[in-house]
């Protein structure tokens, strides 16, 4: 059950695909005991591969360490009490990129 408020740590995620991970991290705490954080994870990486396309990775805990390269507008880290989420699309070469996503990363290496 969702105990309180998610409070979104970092994003760049339209507002919609933030809510959409606030919901159905809200829809997996009810689901799941919060013990349970790789169901947790599987759940809401699985939901959004099927509304967004594949190459979702989730990562829900208490207590981890990231260091990732997601595509543009696809990342977010929120906490539900304890329990922090990390979402995002991964990303392992700019190759795979669209043009958009191209040249806004461009624009931030310079």
């Amino acid at each position: 059950m969702l105990e309180g408020k998610a409070i979104i740590g970092e994003t760049d995620m339209l507002q919609a695909m933030q809510q959409d991970a606030l919901d159905l991290a809200a829809k997996a705490l009810d689901s799941f005991d919060v013990t349970e954080p790789t169901d947790i994870a599987r759940f809401i990486k699985k939901e959004f591969d099927g509304m967004y396309g594949g190459g979702w990775q989730c990562i829900v805990g208490t207590d981890f360490g990231s260091f990732v390269t997601h595509c543009c507008g696809c990342f977010i880290y929120f906490c539900v009490g304890s329990l922090a989420v990390l979402l995002f699309r991964g990303s392992s070469d700019s190759e795979q990129l669209d043009p958009t996503q191209l040249s806004v990363l461009e624009t931030v290496k310079e």
